[in-house]
């Protein structure tokens, strides 16, 4: 589950997969492609606060890392809308 946040927190919506994803499928980002870390690796090096602080919505409420379009199966998640 991801969720996107206005600036100010008060509103939050789900991001939403692309119609043709389905349960388990993974979410990449172009240009970051590779195997997923471990939960251990993750915990160790602390990944997620090195990661948290690039993921954004841009104009369109489109979830990105670093500015590129998180993507399920080849196509980009759904606009959220009232997120940007």
């Amino acid at each position: 589950v991801l969720c996107a946040c206005s600036k100010d927190g008060s509103t939050v919506k789900f991001v939403e997969p692309p119609a043709g994803a389905a349960v388990g499928d993974r979410v990449m980002v172009p240009g970051f492609e590779g195997e997923p870390a471990t939960e251990n690796q993750v915990i160790k090096k602390k990944m997620l606060d090195q990661i948290f602080p690039d993921l954004t919505t841009n104009g369109d409420g489109v979830a990105c890392y670093k500015a590129v379009p998180l993507q399920v199966v080849g196509e980009a998640c759904l606009p959220t809308p009232d997120i940007t």
